[in-house]
């Protein structure tokens, strides 16, 4: 068997159907489903044995509610493809997706992984596609940084080596856990492919954990990218990861007033954050945590979002 495809279940009666018809009805039949009702309370259990009956590649996996990664780490636990990927329940497949890339792996059986476009916001106003060209990674570093997969470090859209998932698995009891996630499989990664052929739709959810984050969720999130300036040896340098991560660091401050964890850049000048690949407000941020100090910067960024919220 070639793939398996893993797409966790909670509470999803009204999506699930659109999300496992786009996996049936794609013209690539080398694979396994694996639906993992995680302790749903509405009919997504009844409709994943449905899908069951009578199609012997599709498993069900049933089990008391833990959570989006413990479903996905039950999902790898019972693959038994060459390949794995996941597909969120809520969202949904474009058609001839898995043909097009099974083939260029097929091709590329060096890869690693395979990451493919995104349609984002499927089906609204807004709807638009993300493409991240087509390239080849040997230096997961110039993968994360210069092909900014800190930004779409998404668990979808993507195919996995299924081995690369050999003592690692998704952080239970943790948001962002994706984030958290690919920078350990990139340890075992040795090739990356991505390709503008395929698609995966992205179905907006208001309700999202993106959206309504906590304090205390963005902290993990610090953490995580802070980890990962740490390993790439970053912190001493700027670029517009650290841009990227400083803008999670001023909403965790707003939020907990906790002190800032990032390194600061001591040896950053002005003239090196002109140079920066970054958006001009972005640069304005950077020149004042030169000028500031990071923890000041985070106050007046506190400040300045009180001072927007009263009317």
């Amino acid at each position: 068997m070639k793939l398996s495809i893993v797409i966790p279940v909670y509470n999803m009666g009204n999506s699930l159907e659109r999300c496992v018809e786009s996996v049936l009805g794609q013209n690539y039949d080398d694979y396994e489903l694996i639906l993992v009702d995680d302790g749903s309370t509405d009919n997504s259990g009844a409709l994943c044995d449905r899908y069951a009956a009578g199609r012997p590649f599709v498993n069900v996996i049933h089990q008391p509610n833990r959570g989006l990664s413990a479903a996905r780490n039950a999902g790898i636990d019972a693959a038994r493809g060459e390949y794995i990927t996941f597909i969120d329940s809520d969202d949904l497949m474009a058609d001839y997706t898995l043909a097009v890339l099974m083939t260029r792996l097929g091709a590329h059986p060096d890869y690693d992984i395979l990451e493919y476009p995104v349609w984002w916001h499927w089906g609204e106003d807004d709807q638009r596609l993300l493409t991240f060209g087509v390239h080849e990674y040997h230096d997961m570093r110039e993968y994360w940084i210069e092909g900014e997969a800190y930004l779409h470090a998404y668990a979808w859209n993507k195919i996995y080596r299924r081995q690369l998932f050999d003592g690692v698995r998704f952080p239970v009891g943790r948001v962002f856990e994706d984030v958290q996630t690919l920078p350990r499989l990139l340890e075992h990664t040795r090739l990356i492919g991505t390709t503008e052929e395929g698609a995966y739709c992205y179905v907006n959810n208001p309700w999202g954990i993106t959206r309504n984050a906590t304090g205390e969720e963005l902290s993990q999130l610090l953490e995580t990218h802070v980890q990962q300036l740490h390993r790439l040896d970053l912190t001493e340098r700027a670029s517009a990861y650290y841009a990227h991560v400083l803008n999670i660091q001023i909403d965790v401050y707003r939020l907990t007033r906790q002190a800032p964890v990032l390194p600061e850049l001591s040896s950053l000048t002005h003239r090196d954050i002109r140079h920066l690949p970054v958006s001009r407000r972005q640069r304005r941020k950077m020149h004042l945590l030169k000028t500031l100090g990071l923890k000041h910067l985070c106050q007046l960024m506190r400040c300045y979002h009180l001072l927007r919220r009263r009317p």
